[in-house]
């Protein structure tokens, strides 16, 4: 299990698998092939379903075109082997001859993979020896700490700069977000809700602000990722706005520092961290369990640690915020982040802070595990036919009018 910089990665919206993963891919590929007169750019799977609604070409061609010129080509019906999100990127001289070819899969999350294991371009060293939570709980029983604490056992000493960069830049996320009025970009013309629902948060009474003020955050985030601006992978773009949602309103109303945030932020780090390894974060591959399911795991136990939970009920938070996402399909209308995925994402912060209310309430014994979640959850998004699976073919998306 490698380290949780890779679940919080930063960069611009709108997918991480679809925008950041093809326009580091595109990078890599530039830097290998300076010289090319031509590229040629074949889309797989779910990546060519969608991509155009996710501005898949326009990432890669805003890279490639600084060298030369690129042809896109959409095979939305090819699915490769290895991952739903498979792609080809062919160099040509000025002959026309074929100077390379390099096949690659954006995994979820912005990370990349050959499909090759230990021999993978893109292959990180394990630095975690425990990759189970039922195991890293027991270890922090046994020698009293916590999650967080086995995080900083395992990482490198810049953790923590990095998490409190990512904890900066979620926040700028939120400001951005809920003072940004207009319609967001693509057919469906659809309004930003985070400045309204901030303004009418604040004009409520404490126990129904609250809960607005969650719903406002976490558009704020997923509305600014879904018009392309900047925030943070957790642990995808179409989920980045759960756990900023709780985390900047529970900082705000408990004056929380500093300190105590990183620590939550590590703790749902890991937490992700275990759903990528042991199963998908990747809509294409499990269908939106694997990122807003996932997500709310992560924010769950994010809230439990703050609030001074035992590892046994942060375990618990966090697989009552996998489970009762258990099933959910991808299904954006017209291929773009937005229907169902942002309401999606206020509703699974309020989710997360009731599984942790539950939890930190209870003993934390309870009968099925988050490991046991996380294996049901990936069985099941293996078992959901292609079409809910980000293809935009079946769900809500299907048969969708946008003058309707």
């Amino acid at each position: 299990m490698d380290s949780i910089r890779n679940i919080y990665r930063i960069g611009k919206g709108p997918s991480s698998s679809h925008t950041m993963g093809p326009q580091h891919a595109a990078t890599i590929f530039a830097k290998r092939h300076p010289d090319a007169s031509h590229f040629k750019v074949t889309l797989y799977g779910s990546l060519a379903a969608t991509g155009k609604g996710h501005m898949t070409d326009v990432a890669i061609k805003e890279v490639l075109e600084k060298v030369a010129p690129v042809n896109i080509v959409w095979e939305p019906e090819v699915f490769l082997p290895f991952h739903p999100n498979g792609m080809k990127f062919v160099s040509a001289d000025c002959k026309g001859l074929t100077t390379d070819e390099w096949t690659v899969y954006s995994i979820g999350g912005g990370a990349l993979s050959e499909g090759k294991g230990k021999d993978d371009f893109f292959y990180e060293k394990s630095i975690y020896p425990l990759t189970t939570l039922t195991d890293i709980q027991h270890w922090c029983e046994k020698n009293g700490r916590g999650f967080w604490e086995y995080v900083e056992q395992y990482e490198d000493e810049g953790i923590w700069d990095h998490l409190r960069l990512v904890w900066q830049t979620m926040t700028r996320a939120v400001a951005r977000g809920i003072n940004h009025e207009g319609a967001l970009p693509g057919p469906l013309n659809l309004a930003r809700k985070a400045p309204t629902y901030y303004i009418k948060a604040r004009g409520y009474r404490s126990d129904l602000c609250n809960r607005t003020m969650v719903y406002a955050y976490a558009l704020a985030v997923s509305e600014e990722n879904a018009a392309g601006g900047t925030i943070v992978t957790a642990p995808t773009c179409g989920a980045s706005g759960v756990l900023p949602g709780i985390l900047v309103h529970l900082a705000e109303t408990h004056d929380f520092n500093e300190e105590r945030v990183l620590h939550a932020l590590a703790t749902a780090g890991l937490i992700g961290n275990l759903i990528k390894e042991n199963a998908s974060i990747s809509g294409a591959e499990v269908g939106c369990q694997g990122e807003v399911g996932a997500a709310c795991a992560m924010a769950a136990a994010a809230a439990c640690q703050i609030f001074g939970g035992t590892p046994s009920q942060i375990e618990y938070a966090a697989e009552m915020g996998l489970e009762h996402h258990l099933g959910m399909t991808c299904d954006p209308v017209c291929g773009l982040v937005q229907i169902p995925c942002i309401e999606r994402n206020a509703f699974a912060a309020c989710r997360a802070l009731d599984a942790q209310l539950y939890a930190i309430t209870s003993d934390g014994h309870h009968r099925v595990s988050f490991d046991r979640v996380v294996s049901v959850m990936k069985q099941t998004g293996h078992d959901l036919p292609s079409l809910y699976k980000e293809t935009s073919e079946g769900g809500l998306a299907k048969d969708f009018n946008t003058e309707e």
